[in-house]
């Protein structure tokens, strides 16, 4: 019996969304305990940069570029996985997008689509077809990413937090779905001091965090990276359906 839980020697992790933020923390700490990793987002140059970075820890990586709001981009990535590596043991879908609007008259049916695409579509896409390879095969872990505006609505977040509500219901879903091999679970992400904060008001932030958030302060990435390891190894082998909030106490 392996005397570390958290080690991942041996096993294939696909991170979406992989090339930045919460993603490029988790692709990195599951390489710095012995996954191989692919890396799949829009961009190649940017999955390439984390890729190199991971193949410096010694372990392999294969940066994939793909739209995972895109049912054929998403078929393309599981293909290439399974070709490359043979195997996907570890699947995070944290692809996400939020953007803004000034009002919710103004959400036009394209920016509607693209936000449900991105945040639910693909992930249970890539869930059903990775889960059932998994449940037929040596089982497998499969680490979603919602929010805590699935929760609590925010303004002007209104497709995203009913998309990452469903995210939330999805878990729950596939880890009966395809249990017992394979685990499915959540981290409920609260406010990460990542790219998507450069065009947050800082100061007003800081004030409201210190109102209603327990540690008073955003997430930086690599705060994340326990929970991801938690749900993807044998720490939580009696741990599936559950949600995970990772918000530094932020008030229901």
């Amino acid at each position: 019996m392996n005397s570390n839980p958290f080690d991942l020697t041996g096993k294939v992790a696909l991170v979406t969304g992989g090339s930045r933020g919460l993603g490029h923390a988790m692709a990195l700490g599951f390489a710095a305990h012995g996954a191989d990793v692919i890396i799949a987002s829009r961009k190649f140059d940017a999955c390439e940069a984390t890729a190199a970075e991971i193949r410096a820890l010694g372990r392999r990586a294969l940066p994939v570029a793909a739209h995972v709001g895109r049912w054929d981009d998403c078929n393309a990535l599981i293909q290439i996985a399974y070709d490359k590596f043979g195997k996907v043991d570890i699947l995070v879908n944290n692809a996400g997008m939020s953007p803004t609007y000034a009002k919710l008259s103004d959400v036009g049916e394209d920016l509607f689509d693209k936000v449900i695409d991105v945040n639910l579509k693909g992930p249970f896409r890539l869930s059903a077809v990775i889960g059932e390879r998994m449940a037929a095969g040596d089982g497998g872990s499969i680490i979603n990413v919602s929010s805590t505006a699935a929760a609590n609505p925010a303004p002007h977040a209104e497709p995203y937090g009913a998309a990452k509500a469903g995210v939330i219901n999805l878990t729950r879903s596939f880890a009966f779905a395809f249990g017992p091999k394979v685990r499915v679970n959540c981290i409920q992400a609260g406010p990460f001091l990542t790219d998507i904060s450069k065009a947050w008001d800082m100061e007003k932030f800081k004030a409201r965090a210190a109102q209603n958030i327990a540690l008073a302060r955003g997430g930086e990435a690599e705060e994340v990276v326990g929970a991801a390891l938690y749900f993807a190894s044998a720490a939580s082998s009696f741990t599936t359906g559950a949600t995970l909030r990772v918000d530094g106490g932020a008030r229901a």
